[in-house]
């Protein structure tokens, strides 16, 4: 009897010892970026503003893809446009998002790895990113000072929603959703 109760004490503790530490909201988040992997989504601008247009009246698609376990790249889609990635990184701190702009032979053109770094924990479906000061520097040299007070967002809903988002304190507003219930080819 003591060998067996000495048995199952070493079993539960052993089972104890190789719990995972809780992830935190950003590994969280990163993970169900990268359950998307390999995915292309249709999405659609469900705000109002005129500045919008453009994407409004074209086909928006997203590619999951350049995927690893610290950093996601996500090439979007406005039409025919294919000139824009969004990447998701791991920092020390938290999460970085960036905006690569290249044309179709990849040379960069115009604002380029634009973004900023969250400010908070934010949670396993939302994170938002501050205008950081490399892009502020950016925007003021290229005369778009109204982009110094960006804040994106990104949203991830298993199975629902993939959402992307522009806000300014003016009232700048963009918001473009993805369906994740319906994968497509292209």
């Amino acid at each position: 009897m003591k060998v067996f109760f000495a048995a199952a004490v070493a079993l539960a503790l052993s089972a104890c010892a190789t719990v995972p530490a809780p992830e935190t909201a950003q590994d969280a988040f990163l993970a169900r970026l990268n359950a998307l992997c390999g995915q292309k989504f249709e999405g659609r601008v469900v705000t109002t503003d005129a500045a919008d247009a453009d994407f409004a009246n074209n086909r928006l698609l997203m590619h999951v893809r350049d995927c690893s376990p610290t950093e996601v790249g996500i090439p979007f889609a406005v039409g025919e446009d294919r000139s824009r990635r969004w990447i998701v990184t791991r920092t020390g701190e938290g999460l970085r998002l960036k905006h690569d702009h290249r044309d179709p032979e990849g040379v960069i053109h115009g604002y380029h790895m634009y973004g900023g770094d969250t400010a908070g924990p934010g949670t396993a479906s939302r994170q938002e990113f501050p205008v950081d000061q490399e892009s502020i520097d950016q925007f003021i040299a290229g005369g778009a000072d109204v982009s110094t007070t960006n804040v994106w967002a990104v949203e991830v809903h298993p199975g629902r929603m993939f959402a992307y988002e522009l806000r300014r304190p003016s009232g700048r507003f963009l918001r473009v959703e993805f369906d994740l219930t319906r994968p497509v080819a292209e």
